[in-house]
């Protein structure tokens, strides 16, 4: 058991540290191939707009050695990030750990409250659906789920504030003070995640429920609903366990997009004002955060499994 969790947690400290190097030269590649001069918008993200002129944009591609080759802008980073250490921001001088610290609080609230909506719709669907296959309700939630999943979520989002915030009016429309405004973009992205881990569900527990032990627990005589709850529940719950591990990219791409909509103050909201104002260093250390978050997840996953599962702990 000891050299599973260990040989577990070496595959994924191996994992986390390619995508921090493939997260860090995409994303600095890509701020490199934007139009324009990054000294001017990061002058202008620093002292405004109005304030802004060529004078103050050099002294900041002076200060930053903006003017240095970028093979030697992305050594700088890559050896800060190897005494863990993301630099500072170019924009706010502040530390970009310390800013991504306070960050992703916030991005976890929202992410774990869109987790619990999804879990909170798609299990009791799923179950429903996957123990009267093939009835109303099956063809009906099927095809819910093909149309919510088809539509973007920042559609879903806009469709929600429409509905709960503009005519309404139980909701807020966007922000950060209460608990009131965590409920529209938590649902915004768990009814995307849930249209379709229902499915898998279901299937997991049709199949669960077709199985030669389930008839066979049957015949042995055990009620139904201990069947269902022992056996069948746990069986089923194991592909559904994995299959939210997958969904964990669509979580992260989602972040980015609902945090923006609903001006929610978290990292995927910070990294697209890091992207606009230039801000090399938060953009990089931002979207290491997210691969990196994809990475711990993964590993939450393989434990909850071999939990449900003992046998896969012994593979």
């Amino acid at each position: 058991m000891y050299k599973k969790l260990i040989a577990a947690l070496l595959k994924r400290g191996l994992q986390a540290l390619i995508v921090a190097l493939i997260v860090g030269l995409v994303s600095f590649a890509m701020m490199q191939a934007l139009p324009g001069d990054a000294a001017f918008r990061i002058a202008a993200g620093r002292y405004g707009y109005d304030l802004m002129d060529a004078a103050a944009a050099e002294a900041v591609r002076q200060e930053l050695g903006l003017d240095r080759h970028w093979s030697l802008q992305l050594f700088d980073w890559l050896k800060a990030l190897a005494q863990f250490n993301l630099g500072e921001s170019f924009i706010y001088r502040g530390s970009v750990s310390e800013k991504i610290a306070v960050q992703l609080g916030h991005t976890l609230t929202l992410s774990l409250s869109a987790l619990f909506v999804s879990i909170l719709i798609a299990f009791p669907i799923g179950i429903y659906t996957g123990l009267n296959p093939n009835g109303w309700a099956d063809k009906f939630f099927l095809q819910l789920s093909i149309f919510v999943r088809a539509i973007p979520p920042f559609a879903v989002g806009l469709t929600l504030v429409l509905i709960f915030s503009v005519h309404l009016k139980l909701f807020p429309v966007a922000g950060f003070r209460s608990f009131h405004h965590l409920i529209l973009p938590a649902f915004t992205l768990g009814i995307g995640m849930a249209a379709v881990s229902n499915r898998v569900i279901r299937d997991s527990v049709l199949e669960a429920m077709h199985s030669d032990w389930q008839l066979f627990s049957r015949i042995k005589g055990l009620p139904s609903g201990l069947t269902l709850r022992a056996h069948v529940l746990r069986n089923a719950a194991l592909p559904s366990v994995t299959y939210i591990g997958v969904q964990m990219a669509y979580l992260i791409e989602g972040v980015v997009i609902i945090e923006t909509l609903f001006a929610w103050p978290g990292i995927g909201h910070a990294l697209i004002h890091a992207i606009f104002g230039r801000d090399i260093a938060m953009v990089q250390g931002t979207a290491l955060t997210l691969g990196l978050i994809y990475v711990g997840l993964n590993l939450v996953i393989d434990f909850l499994c071999s939990f449900i599962d003992p046998r896969s702990a012994k593979s």
